[in-house]
């Protein structure tokens, strides 16, 4: 059986025994009713990891023996993928693909042909419901460091990351060059902008290839929002050895 992990704070695994308690106790007593002698992985989603066993399990808690302690240093270059907001819950699904397929950063985007709208608290709400789900879906993975989910960022913010990137790709059905034929850096960030269902304007183009962005192709069959953002990440992480 695959070793169950559970979030934890950073300074709480400085111990040497550790009381899991909280969300994540309840969850792995009552849910997982894991038992004394089992393993369990706790990490701070930061990179830092202990290995632990079960000594005691209580009603809603266990408490942990640490094993041994390693830190999971970040990979590089670094994937960011900038997912204009999509309808319905294809925004979770987006997130939850990304972060099993190991992409860093998530920047939900307000693009101009957005069906969905986050304004005021259900901005608040959208950006919660990412960082849940990029949270739950981290552990199930195994992965010992979670993407960042950020705030929702406006076309001149995201103008401003691919400007800073060492590789800045536009996903585009009618691009010439294709993804899988560019060179990937081997260090600095790869941002890579997928549009939401009615594609990305012509101005947001424009404005892209300015800040030294390149539009490319993921293949000949277009793919929905929530897909295209994982087909990429997978690409690139196979081209520049992070797979």
């Amino acid at each position: 059986m695959t070793v169950p992990v559970f979030l934890a704070e950073t300074q709480g695994l400085a111990s040497d025994t550790i009381d899991l308690g909280g969300q994540e106790g309840r969850h792995a007593a009552t849910v997982r009713r894991l038992r004394a002698g089992e393993r369990v992985d706790l990490t701070d989603g930061l990179g830092l990891v202990a290995e632990c066993v079960v000594t005691d399990v209580h009603k809603d808690a266990l408490r942990l023996a640490v094993q041994r302690r390693y830190e999971v240093p970040a990979a590089e270059p670094r994937l960011v993928v900038v997912q204009g907001l999509p309808k319905g819950d294809r925004g979770e699904l987006a997130v939850e693909m990304m972060t099993e397929a190991g992409v860093d950063v998530i920047v939900p985007w307000a693009a101009a042909r957005s069906v969905t709208r986050w304004k005021g608290e259900r901005a608040a709400k959208g950006t919660a419901r990412w960082r849940a789900t990029a949270r739950e879906a981290g552990k199930q993975a195994r992965r010992f460091r979670l993407p960042e989910v950020t705030e929702q960022a406006e076309t001149p913010e995201v103008v401003a990351l691919l400007a800073g990137a060492a590789l800045g790709v536009v996903l585009h059905e009618e691009a010439a060059v294709p993804l899988s034929g560019m060179s990937p850096p081997a260090k600095g960030d790869i941002v890579v902008v997928v549009g939401p269902e009615g594609g990305i304007t012509d101005e947001e183009i424009a404005g892209f290839r300015a800040a030294g962005a390149v539009p490319a192709l993921l293949g000949p069959t277009v793919l929905r929002t929530s897909t295209a953002g994982v087909v990429a990440a997978a690409l690139l992480s196979a081209r520049t050895g992070r797979w």
